[in-house]
């Protein structure tokens, strides 16, 4: 009996301790989460026509950053996609923003040949570490983020975002 009350006791004290754990984390994704809006709609980067822009001057628009390459095989795989959608869902206020980590030539050429009727941006080595810090953990590529009309980003995908699952989660924002 006294060892029943010990197994109760230490099985009470853990789902507590699962509880608390896992609160906190909720609190500080949420927080991580806000930060990381904040660094990623504050972004300041050029376009391939040499212009400075901030990513918030699309804000109150559902926006989709995408990060990507043009050697990444499926970043080329998911932009004839995301072309396709733009165009679909523009007028219903859908912003795809392109940041390519690469040459300045190669993305040009890239975006020429690939009709890319988007906004391209051009980022360097600390868009890798933004791209962290939005949660893409592993530094990969394509690394895609989704932020609806308040700024607050609602999903993060790495690797390829399939067009069905796209479609479904940019409904549910336009």
């Amino acid at each position: 009996m006294k060892q029943d009350r010990r197994f109760l006791v230490i099985g009470v004290v853990a789902v507590a301790a699962a509880v608390a754990g896992y609160s906190v984390n909720a609190w500080w994704r949420a927080g991580s989460q806000t930060e990381a809006a904040g660094a990623v709609m504050s972004a300041r980067l050029t376009d391939l026509h040499g212009k400075a822009l901030s990513i918030d001057q699309w804000r109150g628009r559902v926006l989709v950053v995408n990060f990507w390459a043009t050697w990444c095989a499926p970043c080329r795989d998911e932009i004839p996609i995301f072309i396709k959608l733009q165009q679909k869902h523009q007028a219903r206020g859908l912003q795809f923003i392109g940041i390519a980590i690469d040459q300045r030539e190669k993305v040009e050429r890239f975006a020429r040949d690939f009709a890319m009727n988007y906004p391209v941006l051009l980022g360097g080595i600390d868009m890798v570490e933004l791209s962290r810090r939005a949660g893409n953990r592993l530094g990969a590529l394509p690394f895609t983020i989704i932020i609806d009309r308040t700024g607050a980003i609602v999903s993060v995908q790495v690797g390829v975002l399939k067009e069905a699952k796209l479609e479904a989660m940019l409904q549910a924002l336009l």
